[in-house]
């Protein structure tokens, strides 16, 4: 689905709470978090205007994406175990 918000938050509800305490007591995360965040605000926005990149950049980015959350997905299924 074009558009579709792909944060941490709303990809891992259930994890909201491990999300939030990684978010204020490891700075690596937090960074990490906010590059993810701003990768796939970007992507929305250019998913909403027509994808005025390449087919084949666009593809790149929602691969960065996807490697990214699982990076840190790892990282927080850690953190709540």
């Amino acid at each position: 689905m074009l558009g579709e918000d792909h944060s941490l938050l709303s990809e891992f509800p259930e994890y909201k709470d491990t999300i939030t305490a990684l978010a204020k007591s490891d700075e690596t995360f937090l960074d990490e978090m906010k590059q993810y965040d701003l990768l796939d605000k970007e992507i929305r926005k250019l998913e909403l205007r027509d994808s005025p990149i390449s087919d084949e950049e666009m593809l790149k980015m929602k691969q960065n994406r996807a490697a990214m959350k699982d990076e840190l997905h790892a990282r927080i299924q850690s953190a709540a175990e």
